[in-house]
């Protein structure tokens, strides 16, 4: 909007230990496409000597090196662009607005060769052996058909052009922009279109993408909403999962559950919108930017990801939510056990399976397990820290999974910044990388 007069620098100050080392932040970086610099404020010295309070903060600097505007929380950049609007123009008028072009920035890392994968969030299983796979970074959804072993794996379909937009039609002209999430219902599948904010349906028959809640744009709580899906904004839906004829998101940008039934009604089904770990009735419980949904043993699991816990919600008459691991905000780590002292980081995947539920505690680059009667956490696979190593589970290196899913005795991780997708076979305690062609 102002090419010539706006210097753009994101100022990065982590709430995570695992964001805060810097080749963390170049993966991040890339996957979202920045092409501004960004500083790593580790020990939040930019944070303090601005007196930032909250995430996230936008701060004017004047061409004097004077903070002329602040601003936390949702910010519409409509405002913001009307304050730059009248800086510039007085500036100008001062003769103190250079508008001499700056040396590009650049990230060298972004210049790697193409790969199959690029950011696999999430993984979805289906009969006849197939495998569907988010190719996040891609923007595009991936069939493949897994052999015989399980341990490769052929593209046999691809949803999307592989370049980010909103664009419904047949699966080759068909736009996705960071899907992650997906649920299959029949020849139905699901997906969670986060960027999109939306709701995509791809009939595996006819091979066409249509849309079916959501309208492109960011909902903020001010927009006006509409009586059908399809003109009601959403907020970053991250997750899907379907229960009959009820889908369920995960709303991540909204902190909350939503609930679309047969494609004709969109809600809210649990959470206030507020960013805590509520426990109590659906109406009244919260959420911290829910990422993923599991269905099994009669509830409904939740990786609550910026809380570093694990929610459950019950269905029954006058469904409740509660917390299985996990203490807040602010408490996180990386602790197995039972109890209050169990910590996660920032996990952004579960599937159930076995009378357990597996997790992809991403930030502490492991897959653990929580026995939802006991509470008990332990480490399954992954040594603490990132890498790419294969072998027996406790030696094994994940880099940030974050999908998985578990058939029979083997589990796929979307081992997400490693881009790959990984095999751990249950049974022999084996860690592979699956071969992709």
């Amino acid at each position: 909007m102002f090419p010539n007069e706006l210097v753009v620098i994101s100022v990065h100050s982590a709430k995570f230990p695992a964001e805060k080392i810097t080749a963390n932040i170049s993966e991040a970086v890339m996957r979202h496409g920045i092409q501004h610099p960004v500083v790593n404020d580790a020990d939040f010295a930019i944070w303090s000597q601005y007196g930032v309070r909250a995430w996230p903060t936008v701060v004017l600097v004047d061409p004097q090196g004077k903070v002329v505007a602040q601003q936390s929380g949702e910010i519409e950049a409509a405002a913001v662009g009307q304050v730059i609007t009248q800086m510039i123009a007085e500036f100008d008028q001062a003769g103190l607005l250079n508008r001499a072009p700056i040396a590009q920035w650049s990230l060298e890392t972004t210049k790697e060769a193409p790969r199959p994968l690029n950011f696999p969030a999430k993984l979805l299983y289906a009969t006849g052996d197939r495998l569907f796979v988010a190719d996040t970074g891609h923007h595009r959804i991936l069939e493949v058909q897994l052999s015989l072993d399980g341990l490769a794996g052929e593209i046999v379909r691809t949803f999307g052009t592989g370049r980010p937009g909103l664009q419904d039609g047949g699966i080759r002209q068909a736009q996705f922009h960071d899907p992650h999430g997906m649920a299959l219902a029949g020849n139905t599948l699901y997906v969670a279109d986060t960027e999109n904010h939306a709701i995509r349906a791809i009939d595996l028959v006819r091979e066409t993408v249509r849309t079916i809640a959501g309208t492109g744009h960011k909902g903020n709580g001010r927009r006006k909403q509409g009586n059908t899906p399809t003109t009601i904004d959403l907020r970053s839906p991250w997750a899907v999962t379907v229960l009959d004829q009820a889908l369920f998101i995960a709303m991540a940008g909204s902190h909350q559950l939503w609930i679309l039934l047969e494609e004709k009604q969109l809600g809210v089904f649990a959470g206030t919108g507020a960013e805590a770990l509520l426990d109590g009735p659906r109406a009244e419980a919260a959420f911290n930017q829910p990422s993923d949904l599991a269905l099994d043993m009669g509830h409904l699991f939740v990786a609550d990801a910026e809380a570093s816990a694990i929610r459950a919600l019950t269905f029954d008459e006058n469904p409740v939510v509660f917390t299985l691991v996990g203490q807040g905000l602010f408490e996180y780590g990386d602790v197995d056990g039972t109890g209050p002292a169990v910590r996660l980081q920032h996990p952004t995947g579960i599937a159930s399976a076995n009378a357990r539920i597996y997790i992809a505690d991403s930030y502490n680059h492991k897959i653990k397990t929580l026995d939802p009667t006991t509470g008990a956490v332990q480490t399954l696979i992954g040594t603490g820290a990132p890498g790419l190593i294969d072998g027996p589970f406790l030696t094994a290196q994940l880099y940030e999974p974050e999908g998985l899913v578990v058939v029979e005795d083997r589990m796929y991780i979307a081992d997400t910044n490693n881009h790959l997708i990984r095999v751990a076979n249950l049974t022999t305690r084996q860690v592979t990388t699956l071969a992709l062609v």
